[in-house]
């Protein structure tokens, strides 16, 4: 008798992972433009990150705690957030921010939940694999066993929406390798209401 058992962790309900969402093709296109941004270092609250990045549309600044009009979003990034709003049935001008990132080696993403009024999370992984890894947010429910932890490969797409948005937080583990990230974001319902307004 065969015992059948999962391909791979359960992940929270509004997390979804698409493998090998671009082709090898798109992949070195999109390596191509990014190569052609100027990327700065990241700054949190004071604190210099090691990873590099540059943001286009609205961004969200954590020292004024406000979201604000930034650069347009470069045209030779248009297919790729049409292909994305595609896939999630969304229209592509629901993504209001582009955020390119590089992950030199040794580099982490800590704990956290996106800025508060950003929606739907869609990530575009670039170069090289990491271990993505996702608990809990609520401190009474964290734990090592709380912690998901997987492979996330490059090519791939990774969307977080609803609980895994909200009552969820996640990291990356140090790089191996370098590795380059495209992320979009949408905004909140109301946010997005305010934003046609003024």
């Amino acid at each position: 008798m065969q015992t059948l058992f999962p391909v791979g962790p359960v992940l929270p309900e509004g997390f979804t992972l698409i493998p090998d969402f671009l082709t090898e093709g798109e992949e070195q296109h999109l390596m191509d433009e990014v190569s052609k941004v100027a990327l700065h270092p990241m700054r949190f609250q004071g604190y210099e990150a090691k990873r590099k990045v540059a943001s286009f549309g609205y961004d969200w600044s954590f020292e004024k705690r406000s979201l604000s009009k930034g650069k347009e979003i470069p045209s030779e990034f248009f297919f790729l957030i049409q292909k994305v709003g595609r896939k999630l049935s969304l229209e592509p001008d629901r993504f209001v921010e582009l955020l390119v990132t590089e992950y030199p080696i040794g580099s982490v993403i800590n704990w956290h939940r996106d800025a508060p009024p950003f929606g739907l999370i869609a990530g575009i992984s670039l170069f090289s694999d990491c271990t993505f890894r996702l608990r809990p947010y609520e401190k009474s429910k964290q734990g090592r066993s709380s912690i998901i932890s997987f492979p996330l490969k490059r090519r791939s797409l990774y969307t977080m929406d609803g609980e895994a948005r909200s009552a969820w937080e996640h990291s990356i583990s140090p790089m191996k390798a370098v590795r380059y990230s495209i992320t979009l974001r949408t905004v909140k319902e109301q946010i997005s209401r305010y934003m046609k307004t003024h």
